[in-house]
């Protein structure tokens, strides 16, 4: 017997529907597409972490770990942010969770009461809106200008605080505008956020994908935000682990043991393995990360310089992440018009700008995680296709 929507909870009927991954479908539906629309790198896990995970295996770290994270976890990921930061980390400061998505989740079950806000920036990665509403918040936009280099200001933050705000959400390098913040950007949203008393939850999963010679700057670099509020990590990009949902929090100790608590009724813990094979990718020698980001790099010139050569697209330089976000406003299509236009004619699959909330329209993702004859080809459609239904803006 089927069910009848009366008997859907309100959550399953409001739930925000990935557009990314509704952009895939259809492109998947029209044959054999180039796949521009996915934030996942086309590496394989190194072999040196899966053979960390395959011992731990063998010696059947199998079973149900601490809720909190296998404590050789928690010390490798407590030493990687007392080294980076000059603060002083320890093993309560970490938990392990799957992959950052679940890590976003714990810290907000445990700031957020029902009817709290949340302050997101706009554009934004789309699973936060979801996440806000799962626990009862409510999801408040900041809005984001290409004028700033797609960087989020301190005063529209403060601009869109009301009695009800309680975290903010901040992410650098960032999905999908592809901008980072520096030291003085962080030091202003701090103030404002603690001026105001709103936690700061800081996404920082691309930390290792940054360019031209800039370095990776943590919220826990600044003094004293670790006290009041959380880093959230991932080793999904940096290590090309996207299937082994590996994660992680970092906080005050209390919150951490919160969190754990939540953990019980959520999945018990991450695999043992499977954080085995995390501690080997942090202990490495980071031989691998470089050979990524050098090949990123090759591939952010292939996209940015090969769209900025296309009439109709201006594209700002990616500072960090793999992702391009081009104004396609010279073409008078809304973003997912002109995405779908794109699939149609070149059979290249491109995620609209909208897909990212109202301040993206106008605007297209472009991922560039994929291979660099793939990204070469789609440019040379694109830039074709445009030749001939545009002559015009030549």
């Amino acid at each position: 017997m089927a069910y009848s929507m009366h008997q859907w909870s309100t959550l399953s009927q409001n739930y925000p529907a990935s557009s990314i991954r509704k952009m895939a479908k259809r492109a998947r539906e029209i044959g054999n597409p180039i796949m521009l629309t996915m934030g996942e790198p086309n590496f394989e896990t190194p072999d040196f972490i899966k053979q960390a995970a395959i011992q731990g295996i063998n010696e059947n770290r199998t079973y149900y770990g601490p809720n909190v994270g296998e404590h050789n976890f928690q010390t490798a990921v407590a030493d990687k942010y007392t080294k980076m930061t000059g603060f002083q980390f320890e093993p309560d400061n970490i938990m392990a969770s799957f992959g950052a998505t679940e890590g976003i989740l714990l810290v907000m079950m445990s700031v957020l009461n029902e009817g709290d806000e949340v302050l997101v920036s706009n554009p934004h990665y789309p699973n936060y809106l979801g996440q806000i509403m799962s626990v009862g918040a409510q999801a408040v936009d900041v809005p984001v200008y290409e004028k700033n280099q797609f960087k989020i200001q301190a005063a529209d933050i403060e601009a869109a605080i009301t009695d009800k705000t309680k975290l903010l959400i901040i992410n650098s390098p960032n999905n999908p505008l592809g901008s980072i913040l520096d030291r003085e950007d962080y030091e202003a949203i701090l103030a404002v956020a603690d001026k105001h008393k709103i936690t700061i939850l800081s996404d920082e999963v691309y930390e290792n994908i940054i360019y031209d010679g800039k370095e990776h700057v943590s919220l826990f670099q600044i003094p004293g935000a670790s006290e009041n509020h959380f880093v959230v990590n991932s080793f999904s990009k940096t290590y090309a682990m996207t299937g082994w949902r590996a994660g992680y929090v970092v906080g005050h100790k209390q919150a951490i043991h919160v969190m754990a608590e939540f953990r019980e009724g959520i999945g018990f813990a991450v695999a043992p393995f499977t954080q085995d094979a995390a501690v080997a990718a942090l202990e490495s020698d980071q031989t691998i990360v470089r050979e990524y980001l050098q090949a990123y790099d090759e591939r952010r010139h292939i996209v940015v310089d090969g769209l900025n050569a296309i009439p109709g697209f201006t594209c700002l330089k990616t500072e960090g992440a793999f992702y391009a976000f081009p104004n396609i406003q010279a073409f008078n299509k809304s973003s997912e018009a002109f995405a779908m236009e794109l699939l149609e004619h070149t059979h290249v699959a491109i995620t609209p700008g909208s897909a990212f909330g109202s301040m993206g329209e106008g605007y297209l993702r472009i991922s560039f995680a994929q291979s660099t004859e793939d990204l070469k080809e789609a440019i040379s459609r694109i830039g074709e296709y445009v030749a001939r239904a545009y002559p015009e803006l030549h």
